[in-house]
């Protein structure tokens, strides 16, 4: 009975680490091809925020206009007035019908200066992601971008 119990202990943490392998590797499927497929979102997006703002800023850091699968995803964050980001305040959505919810594919990755994936999977096509974060103030800051990756 000990011994069974041991093994069982064993094999889950063995699982949870082997889960983790992927995301601490740099290696994340952000989007998968079925969701690609879902119908693109009805009715008007949320655009970003505009004029003046002390919310933080959230910016995505492009290398080329040209992107292929995998990729580098980088996002900067930037507060204002001597708030912090909080960071487990991030949420990352694929704007489809329904909505996606990415952020726990990024959250290994995320710091309070932001987000960075040396390798991203995506099928070809527009992606357009949301991504909201909130600061030490309770402000809220966020963008909107379309991802254009080639076949």
């Amino acid at each position: 009975m000990i011994l069974r119990r041991g093994c069982v202990g064993f094999l889950a943490g063995f699982a949870a680490i082997a889960i983790s392998i992927p995301a601490c590797a740099g290696h994340v499927v952000l989007i998968t091809p079925e969701e690609a497929r879902l119908p693109p979102p009805r009715g008007p997006v949320l655009a970003s925020q505009r004029g003046i703002t002390r919310g933080p800023r959230v910016e995505y850091i492009s290398d080329s206009a040209e992107i292929h699968s995998p990729m580098h995803l980088r996002l900067k964050f930037e507060s204002f007035g001597g708030a912090r980001i909080d960071p487990d305040s991030l949420k990352v959505t694929y704007m489809r019908t329904p909505n996606v919810d990415l952020t726990i594919r990024v959250k290994p990755f995320v710091q309070p200066t932001g987000i960075d994936i040396p390798e991203v999977e995506l099928p070809a096509g527009d992606h357009m992601v949301r991504v909201d974060i909130r600061d030490s103030d309770g402000r809220i800051g966020g963008t909107s971008f379309v991802l254009k990756v080639a076949p």
